[in-house]
C-alpha cells in the first residue's frame, strides 16, 4: 500500500471518528505530496520521494516545537507534539543509536574519513542509507564524535 493510499483510508476512518486533529494533519501532508508531484510533473511520486516528504513535514514541526518551546507558547507546544505524533505513524521505524553509530562507521571506512575535514563526505554518504530512518541532527552529531 502506498503513502497516499494509507493516508486516504486513514483520512475517511478521521472523519468517520470526527478526529479533526488527525484529519488537518493527513490533509497537510496530502497537499505537499500532491504540490511535490505538480512540481515534479508526475501523477505519482516514488516511496523515496514520499518518505522525503514526511521527513520535511516532520522537521519543519521540530523546528516549529523548538521555536515555541522558546517563545513559551504552551498551547502551540501540544498542537505541534501532537502533529508530530501523526506523522510518525507514518514515517518507518527509526534505527537504534547502536545500528546507526554501526553504518556511520562502516560509511566512514568506505569513504576513507580520517578528520572533521571529512565530514561533507561521510554525511554525503550517510544520509541515503538512513533516509527516514534518523533524524539529520541526531546523524550530524554522531557523524561529529566519530569523526573526533
Amino acid at each position: 500500500m502506498t503513502l497516499l493510499d494509507r493516508l486516504n483510508q486513514d483520512m475517511k476512518q478521521a472523519m468517520k471518528n470526527k478526529d479533526k486533529e488527525t484529519l488537518s494533519v493527513i490533509r497537510m501532508v496530502k497537499a505537499s505530496i500532491q504540490n511535490e508531484s505538480i512540481k515534479l510533473g508526475k501523477d505519482t511520486l516514488s516511496e523515496d520521494e514520499d518518505l522525503t516528504i514526511l521527513s520535511r513535514e516532520v522537521k519543519q514541526r521540530k523546528d516549529s516545537l523548538q521555536e515555541f518551546k522558546n517563545a513559551g507558547r504552551e498551547d502551540l507546544v501540544e498542537k505541534i507534539e501532537k502533529e508530530l505524533e501523526i506523522l510518525d505513524a507514518y514515517l518507518p521505524e527509526q534505527l537504534s543509536d547502536d545500528e546507526l553509530r554501526s553504518i556511520i562507521q562502516e560509511t566512514i571506512q568506505e569513504v576513507n574519513a580520517t578528520s572533521m575535514k571529512d565530514m561533507g563526505k561521510v554525511m554525503g554518504a550517510v544520509m541515503p542509507k538512513v533516509k527516514g530512518k534518523a533524524d539529520g541532527s541526531q546523524i550530524k552529531t554522531k557523524v561529529q564524535e566519530e569523526l573526533r
